[in-house]
């Protein structure tokens, strides 16, 4: 890649990193939607990580970076309260619909006494829509059948994730072309007016770093409990592409020390939380691997 400047990798690697970011709200925002559901992610790990999206946002705004950095600083905050408000809404409505299930068997049991109080057990419990995770022990026949209808082979997924992967950075790549061209007339970045100290804009960075590490040690947690049902691993894989990529475009920018230690907290977000976004995909195979062989056993 000698053909490629120090300054277009850097700007190549941010924008595949944008690309990643602008998409990686999407599959689980999707999930939810499809599943009527918001039971796969942890609330803690949406809460934290909406508070390190609005320290990235405050220090985006003080540092007076670009309009489209606030601009996708103020996107990310956007699509964390999109995923509070569908777990919330989900919540309530499952809540709605049982009470409501259990309000029409009282009704049908003052309209018909000959139902015992068995058969309306029995009736509410046939008719109500449970949530997508429940503390209820199924049988081994219908664990089976749901297995084999919802397991997917690990590396089916691999390869549908990889090549949205691809077409995800191709994106990015493509994005940096169209800027290049656009700005080949010479008119240059904008200069920072900035006037914020910055051990202010430091601190934000290192708030957002803690808070982006601390989001996923809920979520993992959560998985051990849910083995990852209703979590999208495009979240995750999405997540560690956009993270390698950000910090590669920093250090690729210059490898000054005191310019490191600036971006020091920006870098400790990215770099360590893949290292937990890599357990969190390790959980997804390692159930999914589970459950396929456990539904291929179950149909022999």
């Amino acid at each position: 890649m000698a053909f490629i400047d120090s300054e277009s990798l850097t700007s190549i690697l941010g924008w595949v990193s944008i690309a990643c970011w602008v998409v990686v709200y999407s599959p689980q925002i999707y999930e939810n939607y499809s599943l009527k559901s918001g039971e796969g992610l942890s609330v803690a790990f949406v809460i934290v990580w909406l508070i390190g999206d609005l320290c990235n946002l405050v220090g985006a705004v003080l540092a007076d970076l670009l309009s489209t950095v606030i601009i996708l600083a103020v996107y990310y905050s956007l699509c964390d309260i999109i995923l509070l408000c569908q777990m919330y809404y989900y919540r309530w409505l499952t809540h709605y619909q049982s009470s409501s299930e259990e309000e029409n068997n009282k009704h049908a049991a003052v309209l018909s006494p000959t139902l015992t109080p068995s058969s309306i057990q029995n009736q509410s419990f046939s008719s109500e829509r449970a949530p997508l995770l429940t503390d209820s022990t199924p049988t081994a026949s219908s664990t089976a059948q749901e297995d084999a209808n919802a397991a997917e082979d690990p590396r089916t997924m691999m390869i549908r994730y990889m090549i949205a992967l691809f077409f995800v950075c191709a994106t990015g790549v493509v994005a940096w072309y169209v800027s290049e061209m656009v700005n080949k007339d010479g008119s240059g970045g904008r200069q920072s007016r900035s006037t914020a100290p910055a051990w202010v804009i430091q601190t934000l960075g290192w708030a957002s770093a803690v808070a982006y590490l601390g989001a996923r040690l809920p979520q993992i947690q959560k998985n051990r409990k849910t083995q990852c049902e209703g979590l999208s691993p495009a979240l995750f894989l999405f997540a560690i592409v956009g993270n390698v990529t950000y910090a590669a475009s920093i250090v690729t920018a210059s490898q000054d020390w005191d310019y490191l230690v600036k971006n020091g907290g920006w870098l400790a977000g990215s770099a360590l939380t893949v290292f937990l976004d890599f357990i969190v995909l390790g959980q997804v195979f390692y159930y999914a691997s589970r459950k396929a062989s456990r539904s291929s056993t179950s149909l022999e």
